[in-house]
């Protein structure tokens, strides 16, 4: 089989890979939907590929693709659960660990204390035909649900929901969401759902144009305007009781804190980079909660694909490019761009 393999510097590769076999302990899935995630780019456009990035051993090349949805294909010898008979509709938790320590007993296994393989990064991943997991890092996906929305919630849209019940959201809530990239486009339509005052921010008027569609009741530019004034003008000056910065950017999480009430939630859930914040004033004197968020255990998988199907939300929205892998050089230059919306892999 072809599978997708980041070679760094914005290059890839359509390589051969044997198909692979289970293990007496892994099943084969195969592989209906491959979303494209924000943290993919980074792989992408790293100097010297994956590899270079200390995120573990990677010995040749690796397929790519964290966000794996499809249909159990085949199973080992030792597998007797029904969750991962032949046929069955599944996402995959795309990490895995050690499977004994308390972060691994409860879901957390990207937490594992041993380490952990996180699929499409240092162990084969989703942009193949198929792919070899631990059967327990199956989780079901709901017949009401598509292979692409699976796909969605396996990180992006799984990450996001994850934040939002860390802060708690609810109807009484006001909420400013910064950067509506595929993560935070995610945000702003599960809080909407969710009851939540949504405030976008976004430096793409196409994606703050999406963000309306999927339900902010206000939008900020912050190229164009204060967005820190802005929030506090939308909330009678006070703040919004929670933000969330999924831009991963010094700027965004700086406006997350200093937009957010006394008393209130910030939460960052992009990664990398850094934040420098004046204590007293951004903190200590408005007693404020700031929570880190790191994509979700597979219980809070299944139950983000619970709430998404239960209340018919339209994930699949979050797709502007689906793509067949020969078409992947295409698929990420489009994607490198950053002002569109999210792209997947239909097998």
């Amino acid at each position: 089989m072809r599978g997708v393999t980041f070679l760094g510097e914005r290059k890839l590769e359509l390589a051969e890979f044997p198909d692979p076999a289970p293990g007496p302990n892994d099943v084969v899935v195969e592989i209906k939907a491959s979303g494209m995630c924000g943290s993919d780019l980074k792989f992408y456009r790293a100097a010297g590929g994956t590899a270079s990035l200390g995120l573990g051993k990677v010995s040749g090349p690796v397929i790519a693709g964290h966000e794996p949805c499809g249909v159990v294909a085949e199973t080992g010898a030792n597998i007797k659960d029904r969750a991962a008979r032949i046929g069955r509709r599944v996402m995959v938790h795309h990490y895995s660990g050690c499977g004994t320590c308390a972060h691994c007993l409860t879901g957390w296994s990207q937490m594992c204390v041993e380490g952990s393989v996180v699929y499409g990064v240092t162990g084969d991943g989703a942009h193949a035909p198929y792919m070899k997991v631990p059967a327990h890092t199956l989780v079901p996906l709901p017949d009401q649900l598509t292979f692409a929305a699976g796909a969605a919630i396996s990180c992006g849209t799984g990450t996001a929901y994850q934040a939002l019940r860390r802060m708690n959201v609810s109807g009484r809530d006001t909420i400013a969401v910064i950067g509506q990239g595929p993560v935070g486009l995610s945000a702003t339509q599960l809080a909407a759902h969710m009851g939540a005052r949504v405030i976008a921010l976004d430096v793409s008027p196409q994606r703050l144009a999406r963000a309306k569609e999927f339900g902010a009741d206000a939008l900020i530019n912050p190229a164009l305007d204060d967005a820190v004034v802005g929030i506090k003008a939308l909330t009678n000056g006070r703040g919004a009781d929670m933000t969330l910065d999924s831009s991963g950017a010094a700027e965004g999480r700086v406006t997350a804190v200093r937009a957010t009430k006394a008393w209130g939630t910030a939460c960052f859930v992009g990664e990398g980079g850094n934040v420098t914040l004046d204590v007293s004033p951004d903190l200590l004197r408005k007693q404020l909660t700031i929570v880190g968020s790191w994509t979700f255990s597979t219980v809070v998988q299944a139950d983000c694909a619970r709430f998404i199907a239960e209340r018919k939300i339209a994930v699949d929205d979050l797709f502007t490019h689906r793509w067949q892998l020969s078409q992947a050089e295409e698929a990420y230059r489009v994607f490198d761009r950053q002002i569109s919306g999210k792209g997947v892999f239909l097998m």
